[in-house]
């Protein structure tokens, strides 16, 4: 569950009701297609893939492959749980790792996630694909703080374009 939340963005019910028929090993894509219990997604755009590393698609598979399991999370016998459970669990494990803050919840896991493509330089319209938001004004308006200031490299930008003008301006006086 963890994997899900914070290397794919997954939202928690979308993690209780992702298959292994939902994820391609493969080629490493996640194609989510229900939440729990069995209902249509939040929007279409939650239907967009998304890409994993191999090691992830690797670690995915390993409860289809222990268990039997349809689903990727399961419980202690290998049967699919409901999202209570995985909050319950998660707030259980959570108290056991060190430094995070209090109140920590599993969807800020999908925060970390946005954070992690967001370090990485990854642009507005790519984060809004991977979080599968409808629109990017709702990445830009949930993490538009996290994009770094551009005012150095737009102050960069005019001074060259102000200096191949006045450069060109004085050739054009002196021929």
């Amino acid at each position: 569950m963890v994997l899900l939340g914070a290397f794919a963005g997954l939202r928690v019910a979308e993690i209780a009701a992702l298959r292994a028929e939902d994820v391609d090993f493969m080629r490493g894509v996640i194609t989510p297609a229900i939440q729990y219990p069995g209902q249509d997604l939040k929007t279409e755009m939650s239907k967009t893939p998304i890409p994993i590393p191999a090691e992830l698609a690797v670690l995915l598979n390993a409860n289809p492959v222990r268990w039997g399991s349809a689903t990727i999370v399961v419980g202690a016998f290998g049967r699919a749980v409901a999202p209570y459970t995985i909050e319950t669990a998660f707030k259980a494990a959570r108290v056991t790792v060190g430094g995070l803050p209090a109140g920590f919840r599993i969807h800020d896991l999908r925060h970390y996630f946005a954070s992690l493509l967001i370090a990485a330089g990854l642009d507005v319209k790519t984060v809004q694909a991977r979080l599968r938001h409808a629109s990017a004004k709702t990445t830009l308006d949930t993490y538009g703080h996290m994009w770094p200031d551009r005012d150095e490299s737009s102050r960069t930008a005019v001074s060259a374009a102000m200096m191949r003008t006045i450069r060109e301006g004085e050739k054009a006086l002196d021929g």
